[in-house]
């Protein structure tokens, strides 16, 4: 092997040129030296395949392919074309062939350990796992490492979570991989820790807890010591699952006497205590109380234990939170039983306020009193408010003046006041005038905060933000009671924050929501890719711009954020391909079902499902019939209407909606009932809009048959087959429909920084649904005048019949698109973005009956050119012109006029966007200052600016459209 290495050195001196213009992304120049290489070395594989990558990067993948795989039916052994073939393969996603490779590789050269490894690597990419133990075991047999062998063990367990059948994983995968391990365990071969980990999951897997428990207190328990408290955090877990609640208890005991910060081990710790309590649990007379020492079964003991870590704690040099919180934790949960031993622990008022008093210019200080609130009786909210304003250091610099804090510390307290008080619904109680006064005090305590954070940071967040912040939920709450303007100073308060904390990302989202609820998209792109979301959250927050890209008609913004989405979810594949590999070669088993589950659990993704219907819908509706033709543009999608390639039931909402900030109280946030009820909602609406992709992609296959009248010959050629799928989607689609009202008909309202509704509330009042669905209906009567032709004058009427309905439901429609988008009222600006929603709306749905109306033409030109040669053959001018010919003609004209008229309508509105002077508008609102009015110009320019390019684009397009219709015409 060695000397074959070194044969091959004057190799790769030659190929080094081509390795280094792929590295630096010149590939056509790659591409000419692998040229200049190959004819005067043609054998030299490893060139040819390099080539191979060249061509693919330029986007030549059909002669990548044909070059790979002459390469690859020679059956290369030399490690850089092996490698290079990898790559390409890898890059082309068909990670299947890498394994045809080395299995090749490795029949030719069967002792080597690195081919054998490889082997194994590419069948992880596949999840070829049965291959897999087999290659693992045929490694540890040339080579017999340990992680080899447990490669294999590894394999086997993958197989069980893989097998459909629970029982097979039980009784066959799992019971063999055990038997491997204590193969190994008798033997005394255990090497490392990531063995005894794999050895642990089996046996959980196999629901031996006892066993599994041996194995961590044991010997081998002893190897476990990467993570910190990992064999305590195991022996925990099982005891839970064996409900051994003397050992639970004695062991969180333990911890807590070592640590008295750890929460986790206080909740076991209580859990034990009350489960011991209910099975009236007495200590054996003479023994020990438990495996892991002294138990408490009693809640005086548990109260005397708490108030123990709370003197402990306060001879600590740091104060620790741990011990107050589960004095209180304890109060509650005695509570909730109904007994009476709390007096023993105080009063919950006053142990939180002393607890204010200890920790309140922590920020963690609201979060942790948050869950506790619900002790305070809610007569006792604002005496308690007043309590802990009063021990905050506030001074007034004048008489009357508001009292500021000298201090972060004190800034620190007094904002976890104000974010009590709007938690325990004292801001909400209030009327508009004292909102307003708490919004410009807060206004003026964010403010004056500033002079704290001078030296902070682009990056930092200043200390005073959530005054901000708190500011505009309470104008939020004036917006939703009817108070229109307080929406434009939610806004302005918004881009003032962010100029002074400009990576503040709750400033963003909420700016985003806002935008968006006001019709505004093109603040939003921006905003958006300033938050500079990585990986997953694309897919728990991307929500928040695709769901209003394309429904505010920013159809290239549209564009560009599911293009975002599907890069990362079609990136996801090979990512965690790669994850697995790597958890293999460094022995981190119990990762490896984690990685299969996440990647799992993002194809399962709604938005992932949403985002490629949504894509594709938009791509038809900008290029179908305008740069190619519907039929090229399905064939480029690979869609076809039989199949349905969304997992329905297994969709997973992996939405992040409490993304937010929120200091509302629990009746007015946003419960599960509100999650489950939107993500009923998101499937509906996805359902719809699936439907309708699968109905368009199924016209061009309804191609005009030759002989109409044989209908035994369009059974043949599958066409007929064609239109049942059809009528049956249109089934589908009406049940869907039907679904979609019914759900619509609880009037559900979210809260307003909840999830957002979908634009299935519009797509149903505005009228579109009815019209896509009466055009999907009429391609099943022109398919049935093609099969029996011009002798039934019924089909024809119903046609005729059909196209006037239309004309008069599109009509309709346009009529709802009417009105100002954004009108100036009483000197306040009021958007309309149901207005634009209903235009982007028509715009889809004229398109719909555009390509509807392709399909009546390729069926009707082929009869009239028939009809013309017969008048020509009988010489008469009489014969008589079918009705549907001047059905479809007027159809056609009104059509035409219609999508004029809305162009210009939409030249109307551009020219009223244009006029619009928002220098007129009153500021009159006291509230604003003068660097608040600046803000409030940017924002009204912001939102104009953002309805210009909506009505632009949409225009655009439409032009496009009419272009099309001009071309109708038989």
């Amino acid at each position: 092997m060695a000397a074959r290495g070194h044969v091959q050195d004057p190799n790769d001196r030659r190929l080094r040129p081509i390795y280094d213009y792929l590295d630096n992304g010149n590939n056509k120049m790659a591409i000419q030296q692998a040229d200049k290489l190959l004819k005067k070395h043609k054998d030299l594989h490893c060139a040819k395949v390099l080539k191979a990558i060249g061509l693919q990067r330029t986007g030549k993948q059909d002669e990548a392919y044909a070059l790979a795989q002459e390469v690859a039916a020679l059956e290369p052994t030399d490690d850089n074309s092996l490698q290079a073939l990898t790559i390409l393969y890898r890059e082309m996603h068909r990670p299947e062939l890498v394994t045809k490779l080395y299995e090749a590789a490795v029949k030719k050269v069967p002792n080597s350990e690195e081919y054998h490894s490889h082997l194994f690597m590419a069948y992880a990419r596949v999840g070829e796992y049965k291959k897999m133990q087999q290659a693992g075991m045929a490694l540890y047999k040339i080579v017999p490492k340990n992680p080899y062998y447990f490669w294999s063990v590894m394999s086997l367990i993958m197989q069980s979570i893989s097998a459909q059948d629970e029982n097979l994983s039980k009784t066959m995968f799992l019971p063999l991989a055990e038997r491997m391990v204590e193969k190994m365990v008798k033997e005394d071969k255990i090497e490392a820790e990531a063995e005894v980990e794999l050895y642990y999951m089996i046996l959980e897997r196999l629901e031996k807890y006892k066993e599994a428990l041996d194995v961590v207190r044991g010997k081998l328990g002893e190897k476990l010591t990467s993570e910190l408290q990992s064999r305590e955090n195991k022996c925990m877990a099982m005891y839970k699952k064996l409900c051994r609640w003397p050992e639970c208890n004695a062991l969180s005991r333990r911890l807590l006497l070592k640590n008295s910060d750890d929460w986790q081990f206080y909740i076991t710790y209580f859990d034990s205590v009350f489960q011991l309590i209910d099975e009236s649990w007495t200590p054996p007379p003479e023994e020990e109380h438990s495996l892991e020492g002294e138990v408490h079964y009693s809640i005086e003991q548990a109260v005397k234990f708490i108030e123990e870590r709370i003197t402990e704690e306060s001879k600590s040099s740091r104060p620790l939170r741990g011990p107050y919180l589960a004095k209180l934790e304890l109060i509650r949960r005695l509570r909730y039983r109904g007994c009476n031993d709390e007096y023993k622990l105080g009063d919950p008022e006053e142990l939180m306020f002393q607890y204010f008093k200890k920790f309140g210019d922590k920020p963690c200080c609201f979060t942790d009193l948050k869950v506790f609130v619900d002790l305070l009786p809610s007569s006792q909210y604002t005496k308690f408010i007043s309590q802990l304003l009063a021990v905050i250091p506030l001074s007034a610099a004048t008489e009357g003046e508001l009292a500021l804090p000298s201090d972060i510390k004190a800034l620190q307290q007094h904002l976890c006041v104000v974010q009590l008080s709007r938690l325990l619904g004292i801001y909400h109680a209030m009327e508009k005038k004292q909102k307003l006064a708490v919004v410009r005090e807060l206004m003026l305590r964010y403010r004056h905060g500033l002079e704290f954070g001078k030296s902070c940071l682009k990056t930092e967040l200043q200390f005073s933000d959530y005054y901000c912040l708190l500011a505009v939920h309470l104008l939020l709450d004036l917006w939703l009671e009817g108070e229109e303007t307080a929406v434009w100073q939610c806004l302005t308060l918004l881009e003032e924050g962010l100029s002074h904390s400009p990576s503040n990302a709750q400033f963003k989202l909420l700016l985003i929501r806002i935008y968006c609820r006001l019709g505004a998209f093109e603040p939003v792109a921006e905003l958006y890719s300033s938050l500079d979301a990585k990986h997953i959250q694309h897919d728990t927050i991307g929500y928040l711009l695709t769901r209003y890209a394309e429904a505010l008609g920013h159809y290239a913004a549209a564009s560009q954020s599911c293009n975002f989405a599907l890069r990362f979810f079609h990136s996801n594949q090979k990512d965690t391909s790669e994850y697995i590999i790597q958890a293999y070669k460094y022995g981190a088993f119990e990762k490896i079902p984690e990685f299969i589950a996440f990647r799992n659990r993002l194809n399962s993704s709604l938005h992932f499902a949403q985002v490629r219907t949504e894509r594709m819908l938009l791509d038809l509706l900008l290029e179908a019939n305008i740069s190619t033709s519907l039929e090229e543009s399905i064939k480029s999608m690979s869609l076809s209407p039989e199949e349905d390639d969304i997992p329905w039931n297994d969709l997973r909402d992996n939405r992040d909606l409490t993304v937010l900030f929120n200091w509302d109280p629990k009746d007015r946030d946003i419960s599960e009932e509100h999650k489950k009820l939107s993500l009923e909602e998101e499937t509906m609406w996805l359902r719809i809009r699936s439907l309708t992709l699968r109905l368009v992609s199924g016209l061009p296959t309804l191609s005009h048959t030759i002989q109409p009248k044989n209908s035994e010959k369009t059974a043949e050629n599958g066409v007929s087959s064609k239109i049942d799928t059809i009528r049956s989607l249109l089934q589908q689609l009406e049940v869907a429909v039907d679904s979609g009202k019914k759900f619509l008909e609880q009037k559900i309202q979210y809260p307003v920084l909840g999830p957002p509704p979908t634009r299935m509330a519009g797509f149903f009042s505005n009228g579109s649904c009815q019209c896509q669905t009466s055009l999907f209906y009429l391609v099943s009567d022109i398919y049935e005048l093609d099969t029996n032709g011009l002798d039934s004058a019924e089909i024809q009427e119903r046609i005729g019949n059909s196209f006037k309905s239309l004309v008069e439901r599109l009509t309709d429609l346009f009529n709802k698109c009417k009105g100002d988008l954004i009108e100036v009222r009483d000197g306040t600006l009021k958007t309309h973005p149901s207005l634009l929603e209903n235009l982007v709306f028509f715009v889809e749905t004229i398109s719909i009956a555009l390509w509807v109306s392709s399909y009546c033409d390729s069926v009707l030109r082929p009869f009239k050119s028939n009809l013309q040669k017969k008048k020509k053959k009988k010489k008469e001018s009489s014969l008589a012109m079918p009705p549907v010919f001047t059905h479809f003609l007027d159809y056609v004209t009104e059509l035409q006029t219609l999508t004029s008229n809305v162009i210009d309508h939409i030249k109307g509105l551009e020219i009223i966007l244009t006029a619009l002077k928002l220098e007129e508008l009153s500021l009159k609102d006291t509230l604003l200052l003068e660097e608040e009015k600046k803000f409030t110009k940017t924002v009204q320019g912001k939102v104009q600016s953002s309805y210009h390019h909506s009505v632009q684009e949409i225009g655009e397009l439409l032009k496009k459209r009419l272009d099309t219709i001009k071309k109708l015409k038989i």
